[in-house]
């Protein structure tokens, strides 16, 4: 890449990233050519066939969901490692864990009479701290024209953050019309929800999520992508939906990093070793040499 891309990659996305912990979301134009939106969709159509509708006013009654989309269609990898969004979430991400990971990838499709999902942040998957932490970053991809009346995403602008400790949604929401190729970014803590689809179309999309990588994640990525599976995928892939240990030590497998399970020939027996940060492994070898010294 040249220094002017660099550069200008650089400044797009500091740009992103400040205008998401801004507002506590970012819609990106042109993330990606509407072509690959229209491959996409139309590689999970059998999918989108096949699965009922969900169950629970929470889902939508109306909604069909479902998950695994990376082993469903190989596309789906160039959405989940998009290089911009990725450090975007990453940056946001960071200051609170060691590696994020992937949180779950989730087709959607809303069919005509879906009524508006119940306001929400995602975040409250989990009973950590509020108004502190920011514990993931959701992406919306749309396959179809999102737009106003047939249930384009909500978000409610600068609800995020230590405004989640608000009772009640800081005025009216915006409306994340979109077309395919373009992405909405928002964070966990942002007010969302599906809007309602009155119109005579159904609106399809996929929401991609990434998390802390010490939560446990929405979707089992160990389940609905089994060594068998994810030894196939490109390592860095792989790390990202969880066969990568997040110091000290959690996710291991035989106290080892679970990435050996997609190598050949996994021995029967295998020694833990210590994945520590660089200040518990400056502690620990602090102790250890002062315990050597003492026998």
């Amino acid at each position: 890449m040249y220094p002017d891309a660099i550069d200008a990659a650089e400044e797009r996305l500091a740009s992103c990233t400040q205008t998401l912990l801004q507002d506590g979301y970012c819609v990106i134009e042109d993330a990606v050519p509407p072509a690959m939106a229209a491959r996409l969709d139309a590689e999970l159509q059998t999918a989108f066939a096949a699965t009922p509708f969900c169950e629970g006013g929470f889902y939508g009654e109306r909604t069909i969901r479902f998950g695994r989309l990376l082993a469903r269609s190989t596309l789906c990898e160039a959405f989940v490692r998009h290089p911009l969004i990725l450090a975007m979430a990453e940056s946001v991400l960071g200051a609170w864990c060691d590696t994020i990971q992937l949180n779950l990838t989730q087709a959607i499709a809303l069919h005509p009479g879906a009524l508006p999902q119940f306001p929400h942040r995602d975040q409250d998957m989990w009973r950590g701290t509020i108004g502190e932490t920011e514990y993931l970053v959701n992406v919306m991809w749309p396959f179809t024209d999102y737009r106003a009346d047939n249930g384009a995403t909500l978000i409610w602008p600068r609800s995020h953050g230590a405004a989640a400790l608000d009772g009640t949604p800081p005025g009216e929401p915006f409306i994340a019309e979109m077309k395919p190729g373009s992405a909405l970014v928002f964070l966990g803590s942002t007010l969302h929800g599906a809007g309602g689809n009155s119109s005579t179309e159904i609106r399809r999309g996929m929401i991609v999520s990434y998390c802390l990588g010490w939560l446990k994640p929405y979707e089992n990525q160990w389940l609905a992508y089994p060594p068998e599976i994810a030894r196939d995928f490109d390592p860095e892939l792989a790390a990202l939906i969880g066969y990568r240990q997040h110091r000290p030590n959690l996710g291991n497998f035989e106290g080892q990093c679970p990435s050996i399970l997609l190598q050949d020939g996994v021995p029967g027996a295998i020694g833990a070793i210590d994945a520590l940060r660089p200040d518990q492994r400056a502690a620990v070898d602090a102790h250890v040499a002062d315990e050597r010294r003492r026998t």
